[in-house]
């Protein structure tokens, strides 16, 4: 058997460079999205971590000024928008090889996916068939047209919308599809005086066409490997894979979370740390993410979904009963 990879600790002059690119970047993007800062920091955090978002909330809520911001505060990043509508084939989304006939031969015309953020808007608009033209890019950042796989770019990023309201017209998100998101966030309404600075910051535009970058891509790069080496004890990887194995056997699940969750939640909280000026974790970074990165993954059973449960009151029933590492 090989032997155990061993997390080599931050030092201290890049763990300090990494905090300093983390809180720009979260600076910069609060700055465009007023009032969300919760939300802000969680949606940096799932870039960092390699995984990609899942942003659910009714219109108007900034959803995709939340992509645009992240885009625009890092400098030499590309940025693609994709609105998923139901005639969008994969081809639109993937690219298409066209027959040139001076070079007598096959050109790829790359699509919106070959990109380093990829704003995939109303996802769910979309057909399944279109939809799951993602799920190889996400899982294995590459793409496979006409039997010729193309690599993505190493930073790629995919923040996906959809409304929880209009059921008319979309395509739910299958169960494999909702398993490639390490996190599925909601804004929600800020308060009324957030909402008054919003009004009072676009009188004559939108603050992202005055909107600078902060960070460079090598930048961003680097705060990327620093994450990876944020310390993690072994107990607390026993409880992140506690918290995802106990929905495994939890009442009135129907289909439970996998590794891939225990995974996403431990990426996720290292990341998460940096942004909170720490090069190690703690149970209670983990216990903020857990709802976020599981719950979406949760098929629960119809009875009970129809009374109202949900897989967000699942998890936090989970984290009440876990016990925590001392």
């Amino acid at each position: 058997m090989g032997e155990k990879q061993q997390i080599v600790p931050l030092t201290r002059p890049a763990f300090e460079e990494a905090v300093q690119t983390a809180r720009r970047l979260e600076e910069s993007v609060c700055s465009i999205l007023l009032g969300q800062e919760n939300v802000v920091r969680r949606a940096l955090s799932c870039l960092v971590s390699g995984g990609h978002l899942l942003l659910e909330d009714y219109p108007g809520t900034g959803k995709t000024t939340l992509a645009k911001a992240i885009a625009g505060s890092v400098k030499d990043v590309g940025f693609s928008r994709l609105q998923f509508t139901p005639d969008l084939m994969p081809s639109d989304v993937l690219g298409v090889s066209i027959y040139d006939q001076k070079a007598q031969e096959f050109r790829f015309m790359p699509g919106p996916v070959f990109t380093d953020i990829l704003l995939a808007d109303e996802i769910n608009r979309a057909s399944p068939r279109t939809q799951s033209a993602l799920l190889e890019s996400m899982a294995e950042r590459q793409a496979t047209v006409d039997g010729q796989r193309y690599d993505l770019d190493g930073l790629f990023f995919v923040v996906a919308t959809q409304n929880p309201v209009e059921f008319r017209g979309t395509y739910p998100l299958p169960e494999a599809q909702m398993d490639r998101f390490a996190m599925q966030c909601a804004l929600g309404y800020v308060s009324s005086e957030d909402e008054v600075a919003i009004l009072s910051d676009q009188v004559r535009d939108h603050p992202l066409d005055r909107h600078e970058p902060v960070a460079t891509r090598d930048d961003l790069m680097d705060l990327i490997s620093a994450a990876r080496d944020v310390r993690l004890t072994e107990d607390l990887k026993e409880y992140i894979v506690a918290l995802v194995a106990a929905t495994r056997g939890a009442k009135d699940v129907q289909l439970a979370a996998s590794p891939r969750a225990s995974l996403a939640l431990m990426r996720g909280a290292q990341s998460l740390s940096l942004f909170e000026g720490r090069d190690f974790v703690v149970p209670e970074t983990i216990q903020d993410l857990a709802v976020d990165v599981i719950a979406h993954r949760l098929v629960v059973e119809p009875e009970a979904k129809y009374s109202g449960r949900t897989g967000r009151q699942i998890v936090e029933d989970i984290l009440q009963v876990v016990p925590v590492p001392v």
